[in-house]
């Protein structure tokens, strides 16, 4: 039973409030990915956290079967109403931006939920959204083909709590609901049944040994990039860009085993599975964009890498290498003041802080240098203007952040899509949470996608930060 009474919540639909039902089930230690398996229908998506040593990394979120969709394409804005009938979709002329605050910034109690994400958006913003921010030339062909941004939004939310042993099931009831409250809890109780049914187990798929990647750039190609970089470096244009290449295979791989492999192998923050229908996302990503949970707005900026050493002894001289590198440190420092200048526009004067500064994080193929920066979000502001303010990264752009992607764009041959994007919810209670969408795998038409980017400083080699993005790369090919 609900937490809600009949008379409140009828009281609550006759004030014109959406508000969530939720229904909590104690019970044994589950597998999301069994509970995943027995979600039945289209649109599936699964956000997790795998680092579960890290604060606010508690639960799993999943649904199915979203109610509406906005997408972005070519500037312009469709709102799908019935993902079920394409014709019932409507093009706006508003700008991205105001379509998501009408569609996110609605009457909305949580009734003392907890959870951080009680139901909202959950989609991806691409690299190029940014066109919808500022006015970047980009001449490059677009040769996968996805959209610059979905999002889809989901009436019943599915979350596992892993400290507390527990499954909540959410509705979100809206003003135009014709379900009583009976009829909701009823369908929970169903949906729960579902969850619960026994299945045989579906075991892993094998990791193939034979792959044959292909990327966009020759390696001399690349090492090119580097160096036209390093020109506008010294003529003073810029002080760091980050140059990325894009890595293709055909795969027979079935999407959703490929995240139970990357699950598996490369444990992350911010782990994500979105079937799009038309494509998939799936990704392993360390690095938040941007969280706003209860007025407090946070980034945490990673820039900075080496590869996990083969023995305890050599990891730890790996480490210290890079606590050493001027280079790394130098970038690290202008990333973080970016982070600090993103923060700032959405904070109250005199709030933003840096957290933590360059700590070792460290990862199943790579390790990273780590800050975090936070600050308490001025009054007024929502979770949109955080994101427009901090979009895209500045550890995936460069800085100054403009003047980088201007040169990103005249330097890369492809645009980049999903990569360098960001990947995550924005909730009707206010708080959002996006991950950059690196080490992030897009499956299209039997085809796996991933890229990986160095940054460039004045002190980079060609030959090293090659090696970087292949190191970057190489936990997400492991798994195709």
């Amino acid at each position: 039973m609900s937490k809600v009474s009949s008379e409140e919540f009828n009281n609550l639909k006759n004030k014109g409030y959406s508000f969530p039902i939720c229904l909590e089930f104690k019970a044994k230690k589950l597998d999301p990915i069994d509970l995943f398996y027995n979600l039945e229908g289209k649109y599936k998506f699964i956000l997790e956290n795998r680092e579960f040593r890290l604060k606010n990394t508690r639960y799993s979120y999943m649904g199915v079967e979203p109610y509406k969709a906005i997408v972005l394409e070519n500037h312009k804005v469709n709102i799908i109403e019935d993902l079920s009938d394409e014709r019932k979709q409507s093009e706006v002329k508003e700008d991205i931006f105001n379509v998501l605050k009408e569609h996110l910034n609605i009457k909305y109690l949580d009734l003392g939920e907890e959870i951080p994400f009680t139901g909202g958006a959950i989609g991806y913003m691409s690299y190029d959204f940014i066109k919808e921010i500022e006015h970047i030339e980009d001449k490059n062909k677009k040769d996968i083909g996805i959209p610059e941004s979905i999002l889809l939004f989901y009436k019943t939310i599915v979350i596992y709590d892993h400290k507390e042993n527990s499954l909540r099931l959410i509705y979100n009831v809206t003003p135009e609901d014709d379900l009583s409250l009976i009829e909701i809890e009823n369908r929970l109780n169903q949906l729960y049944g579902e969850l619960n049914k026994k299945r045989e187990s579906i075991p892993l798929e094998a990791v193939s040994k034979d792959k044959n990647f292909k990327s966009n750039y020759e390696k001399e190609e690349y090492y090119e990039l580097v160096k036209r970089a390093k020109d506008y470096i010294k003529s003073g244009d810029i002080l760091q860009v980050v140059l990325s290449q894009r890595f293709s295979i055909e795969t027979k791989s079935e999407p959703f085993q490929i995240y139970r492999k990357l699950r598996y192998i490369n444990p992350s923050p911010y782990m994500f599975y979105i079937d799009f229908e038309e494509f998939n996302l799936i990704g392993a990503s360390p690095e938040n964009l941007v969280s706003q949970l209860n007025g407090t707005v946070i980034t945490n900026p990673i820039a900075g890498t080496r590869r996990r050493g083969e023995m305890e002894l050599e990891d730890k001289e790996l480490e210290e290498s890079l606590l050493n590198d001027e280079k790394e440190i130098s970038e690290h420092t202008m990333l973080v003041d970016t982070g600090k200048m993103d923060i700032g526009r959405v904070s109250e004067e005199g709030s933003v802080k840096v957290d933590k500064l360059m700590q070792v994080e460290r990862y199943s193929h790579v390790m990273h240098l780590v800050s975090q920066v936070s600050g308490r979000v001025k009054e007024g502001i929502d979770c949109i203007d955080t994101l427009k303010a901090c979009f895209p990264a500045g550890t995936v752009s460069g800085a100054p952040k403009i003047r980088a992607m201007e040169i990103i764009a005249e330097l890369e041959n492809v645009r980049r899509e999903f990569y360098a994007g960001t990947v995550g919810y924005m909730s009707f209670n206010g708080n959002m949470d996006m991950a950059i969408s690196i080490r992030t795998i897009l499956y299209k038409d039997g085809y796996a996608y991933i890229s990986a980017g160095g940054g460039i400083v004045q002190g980079s080699t060609p030959e090293f930060e090659y090696v970087e993005t292949v190191n970057k790369a190489k936990a997400t090919m492991e798994v195709i």
